[in-house]
């Protein structure tokens, strides 16, 4: 975005082992004044590097969840405005100009901002499944909220009036069907957890039902059968990571855990 004067926003990234995507993230990101990269301390990879490249503020923090990893980076910000992103999502250019005109007008009684996010898989937006409309509260006051203590599923809990926009991230979310899966292994241990911790339990049909229905809504009623091959699979692993919470969730109250858990991301 040419001959415009950074936004008065702060960014906050992410990552983990992202040297193959941060750079695009980065590239997107010209339009605010700070840009805070906050890289898991296990990775690898030259994801930090990559950032420092950019005149990130960077940082390698121990995995502290989604959520509390992300509160982490936000408290970092310098500006009231922060834009909370993955290292694998991008903000359009015209979102970004749109962005730097609203907050040179937004006034004391907005505490956060939803806008869309659009899914890519395989190169190609994904329409269905579930995946559109998919509105995030991204874009947000940090004196006027803070993230939830989910372990999964993680949001912004706003303190103050939330305004809807039809600003569009684009999010490149998957690189394969092994993604996919490592996403359903980890989400639904995660959330096996979570539900525990909350006293929950699953009776012996619970997985099966819920992988059932899950199935049948995403690949029938979210019409996930018109993306083709990639609707069948992501259906399928919706369906997946569906039993696969409820029957991790029946084995923690069964037999325990005895993993250490590594960081899931």
């Amino acid at each position: 975005m040419a001959d415009v004067t950074p936004a008065p926003l702060s960014v906050a990234v992410i990552a983990g082992d992202e040297a193959d995507r941060i750079e695009a993230c980065l590239q997107s990101l010209a339009f605010a004044d700070e840009v805070i990269v906050v890289v898991d301390a296990r990775s690898r990879d030259e994801t930090l590097e990559i950032a420092r490249s950019y005149g990130c503020r960077t940082f390698s923090k121990e995995w502290l969840g989604f959520a509390r990893q992300k509160q982490y980076a936000v408290d970092l910000a310098r500006n009231d405005w922060v834009l909370i992103l993955d290292a694998d999502e991008r903000v359009p250019e015209q979102t970004a100009e749109s962005m730097t005109r609203l907050l040179s007008e937004t006034g004391p009684g907005v505490a956060a901002y939803g806008i869309l996010r659009k899914n890519f898989f395989h190169g190609r937006w994904i329409r269905r499944c579930g995946w559109w409309p998919d509105r995030v509260v991204r874009l947000v006051n940090r004196k006027k909220g803070r993230f939830s203590d989910h372990w999964v599923h993680e949001h912004w809990v706003v303190n103050g009036p939330v305004k809807n926009l039809d600003l569009v991230i684009e999010h490149q979310s998957f690189r394969n069907y092994a993604d996919l899966i490592d996403k359903m292994q980890n989400y639904s241990t995660l959330a096996a957890m979570q539900m525990k911790a909350k006293g929950q339990y699953a009776q012996w049909w619970q997985p099966p039902s819920h992988g059932l229905w899950t199935f049948l809504r995403t690949y029938f009623l979210e019409l996930g059968l018109l993306e083709g091959i990639d609707g069948l699979i992501i259906s399928l692993l919706n369906a997946g990571g569906s039993f696969l919470k409820y029957a991790k969730l029946r084995e923690l109250w069964q037999y325990g855990d005895s993993r250490n858990h590594e960081k899931i991301q």
